[in-house]
């Protein structure tokens, strides 16, 4: 519950620096999280397994394309934080299970279920109300969505915890993040020039604030039944949600909130048929073991 709390509140924390750029915001979470994070494996005793895993060609390649969509969907989090979009982020993080289901058919054979196919035409009609209601195809949720479920299917080959992994991909990033940093410092109303205490104290502590609820997830998740764990995570959406409209005073029309609903009830419907397929599995595994 903490960890999905502190990635929901944080995007207030984004605001905060809604005076910068969003790729200098990106080239300091990364520099400052490559920092944090080599220190929290020191701490695990797991520095070797991290230096192995980076220097192994495979490893190494899935790390990088898993830290390219990380960034991706990052930036496109970051930029819609700042220029007030917070509730198309909400929607993006409602949609990225879902996207999720989608690869899983297209790309890992997988078969739905009658109820899943259900959401996923639910989420179908929900794009169509939503892109009437922007008056565009809510690219900012699509692309915050599509990116963390391709990011999560790219893990799938990671053979690191969420941490390890992490660690991983943002210091295959890091050259680029120095770069992006230096330059920052540079130009012409960058954060070198503009950047005053309390900035300066928000953007090292983007490090702590990509860190600190990763490791709580990651200490979660073994002991979590994930039954439990993935309607947990709507916290972060509705968190967002709740500023963009309620704090932020973002828009939110009746066509708007309509399609939000047909999102809402295509989730509802996974949650429920998880639940039961999951009884169903431990009645049948109860069922073998009592005839044995």
């Amino acid at each position: 519950m903490l960890a999905y709390s502190l990635w929901g509140s944080f995007t207030a924390y984004w605001k905060l620096l809604g005076g910068f750029a969003a790729a200098e915001l990106i080239g300091w979470r990364v520099g400052s999280a490559v920092s944090v994070l080599w220190i929290l494996v020191a701490a695990r005793g797991r520095l070797r397994s991290v230096r192995t895993a980076v220097v192994r060609p495979d490893v190494r390649t899935h790390l990088l394309w898993a830290g390219v969509l990380l960034v991706v969907n990052w930036s496109t989090y970051v930029g819609a934080v700042i220029s007030d979009r917070v509730i198309e982020t909400a929607l993006g993080y409602f949609l990225a299970p879902l996207i999720t289901m989608g690869l899983g058919v297209g790309l890992l054979g997988e078969r739905l279920t009658r109820l899943r196919m259900v959401a996923i035409a639910l989420v179908a009609v929900a794009i169509v109300v939503l892109s009437a209601s922007y008056g565009r195809l809510p690219w900012v949720a699509v692309l915050i969505g599509g990116s963390w479920s391709l990011y999560g299917l790219v893990k799938r080959r990671v053979d690191l915890d969420p941490i390890e992994s992490l660690t991983g991909e943002v210091t295959l990033l890091a050259p680029i993040a120095t770069l992006v940093i230096f330059v920052s410092f540079m130009r012409s109303g960058g954060v070198g020039e503009t950047a005053q205490g309390l900035d300066w104290l928000l953007l090292l502590g983007t490090g702590i604030v990509t860190a600190a609820p990763l490791l709580l997830f990651a200490h979660a998740a073994p002991r979590v039944p994930f039954t439990l764990l993935g309607p947990i995570g709507w916290l972060v959406p509705v968190i967002n949600l709740t500023l963009g409209w309620v704090v932020y005073n973002e828009d939110m029309p009746a066509t708007r909130l309509g399609g939000f609903v047909l999102v809402w009830v295509a989730l509802i419907i996974v949650a429920i048929e998880t639940v039961l397929t999951r009884r169903r599995t431990v009645h049948a595994a109860m069922t073998v073991g009592s005839a044995r």
